[in-house]
């Protein structure tokens, strides 16, 4: 814990003012969701720690640190993103690897914030960290099987353009539809009725994953092998068939940010 906390202090140090899986757009729509479901006592610890920066704007911040040259944000950081669950098993049978993974990173941030004895700066940390990792869980391919690093080495083209499996989910359909993480998330937020926001607001990440790995079970099985000779050519029928899946992960993932943001507050 020691070695841990040297290296989140390297890391804070690299920095003195905040800035700004899913891509950026999807983080971004997934924390504007979010703020519009804050308690007012989550909202006001929020504004307290992060002043005028929003969720939607904190949101990618893990995912910009990612190109800082420091250990922290290189190697120690980097598992923090995902889980890895076979086939056939659920992360409690799975587990964590001794690097960690999105969930027990999820479970060291949160302590991180509810403790304010912590510095600001750590806390300002935990709590972008907690808005990314949740999103992360609700992308089906931060769930990964193991075997091709969660989709990135699983190459398909959409609509004639290369891309793999990963990038497809974490940004090529939202980006697709060609709207800003303001307009995407004003369309979405709308739609959901308070029956869908009381059924989706639970805080246990390890459903929030088990849903990711049905998603993602389904999304192999549509596409077979992989084959490095033909790709599949992806194109307006992907779209149409999975858009509703992107869109209904983004509503929960925003909704339940919000849920365990009141729950942490609350607390």
């Amino acid at each position: 814990m020691r070695k841990f906390t040297a290296l989140l202090a390297a890391a804070l140090s690299c920095y003195a003012l905040p800035a700004s899986a899913w891509g950026p757009t999807g983080h971004r729509v997934t924390g504007k969701i979010a703020q519009d479901y804050l308690s007012p006592t989550a909202q006001a610890e929020i504004s307290a720690l992060l002043g005028v920066e929003s969720l939607a704007e904190g949101s990618t911040w893990p995912d910009f640190m990612r190109s800082n040259e420091s250990e922290f944000w290189r190697r120690k950081a980097s598992p923090w993103h995902y889980v890895t669950v076979p086939p056939g098993q659920t992360y409690a049978q799975a587990g964590a690897p001794e690097e960690g993974d999105a969930i027990t990173a999820l479970r060291y941030f949160t302590r991180q914030l509810k403790d304010d004895t912590v510095p600001t700066a750590q806390r300002q940390l935990a709590l972008r960290f907690i808005v990314h990792i949740i999103a992360d869980l609700h992308q089906p391919l931060h769930a990964g099987r193991g075997d091709d690093r969660g989709g990135n080495q699983f190459d398909v083209r959409f609509k004639d353009e290369m891309t793999n499996l990963h990038r497809l989910w974490d940004e090529d359909l939202i980006d697709d539809e060609g709207l800003s993480y303001t307009e995407k998330s004003r369309w979405l937020a709308r739609k959901i009725t308070p029956e869908m926001r009381a059924q989706w607001t639970t805080t246990d990440p390890q459903i929030w994953v088990a849903e990711s790995i049905v998603l993602r079970d389904q999304l192999y099985s549509e596409l077979g092998p992989r084959r490095r000779d033909v790709l599949p050519n992806l194109s307006y029928n992907y779209v149409y068939t999975h858009r509703a899946n992107v869109d209904r992960r983004l509503q929960q993932s925003g909704v339940r940010v919000a849920a365990y943001l009141n729950e942490v507050f609350a607390e």
